[in-house]
């Protein structure tokens, strides 16, 4: 039996009148990389914040290895971990200063074992040399790396990747998937993988979720949903679901069948 790490059911969340996310339930198991795809707009970030509890649902349940964050916030927080491309950190600081202070938040304890840790994973993300730059001076490709390597520090049971590769050059980000995959396959994280880049998603994760208008439209490997739609990549699935939608809505508002 796959163990189970994260269960979502009916997860709803409305600004006034307006319905980012439209009862949405999934599930995410040890050691998958779950994808989850969808056009600008369609609710994949407010999803993501919602499941770090950044934002409060309206509505519906969010259980991360079978708790709750009401009840056991500060152990759920301790257990995952969060990265994006169009985060940022202290600019004053330097990259090592940055990581250090971050190792300390998240309670990794004794200075040598944060330097062993902040090292290894430097090494592995191939940013050594930027240890002593002031993270004013980086490109967003060498932010990013630093920035994963953040997420990685306390060793998460679950990492919530928001366009991680969305600044990297194709010879960094083809390195930054396999590095991930490596990390999966030895720690048996999961991870919650959100992207544009439909190849990405089609190489890097186990199952895909495609959410349109705050709704979950479609389920399955890549595999299941190329056959299902019948296309040949992925980016044909994305156009031919968010183009569907667009024209069932607009016959919805004209009142045409």
């Amino acid at each position: 039996m796959k163990k189970r790490v994260l269960e979502v059911e009916n997860l709803t969340k409305k600004f006034g009148k307006f319905t980012a996310v439209d009862s949405v339930s999934f599930e995410m198991y040890e050691g998958e990389i779950l994808g989850l795809m969808g056009p600008n707009g369609a609710g994949k970030t407010t999803t993501l914040h919602m499941l770090l509890d950044l934002t409060t649902a309206t509505s519906g349940t969010v259980k991360l290895f079978e708790l709750g964050y009401k009840d056991a916030r500060v152990e759920i927080l301790s257990r995952v971990n969060f990265s994006s491309s169009y985060i940022s950190l202290p600019s004053t600081l330097t990259v090592i200063e940055n990581l250090t202070v971050m190792a300390r938040v998240y309670g990794i304890g004794g200075a040598k074992r944060r330097k062993e840790i902040i090292d290894e994973l430097m090494r592995l993300f191939e940013i050594t040399e930027l240890a002593k730059h002031s993270t004013r001076g980086l490109s967003s490709g060498q932010l990013t790396r630093v920035c994963l390597v953040k997420a990685l520090l306390n060793r998460p049971e679950i990492l919530f990747l928001d366009e991680p590769t969305a600044s990297l050059d194709p010879d960094i980000a083809d390195k930054t998937r396999r590095l991930l995959k490596s990390i999966r396959d030895e720690r048996k994280i999961s991870i919650l993988y959100s992207s544009h880049n439909m190849a990405e998603m089609e190489e890097i994760c186990d199952r895909l979720i495609f959410i349109n208008r705050g709704k979950i439209v479609a389920t399955g490997t890549a595999e299941e949903l190329l056959k299902e739609y019948n296309e040949k990549s992925l980016e044909e699935v994305f156009l031919k679901i968010t183009r569907s939608s667009g024209s069932d809505n607009k016959k919805a508002e004209t009142g045409r069948a």
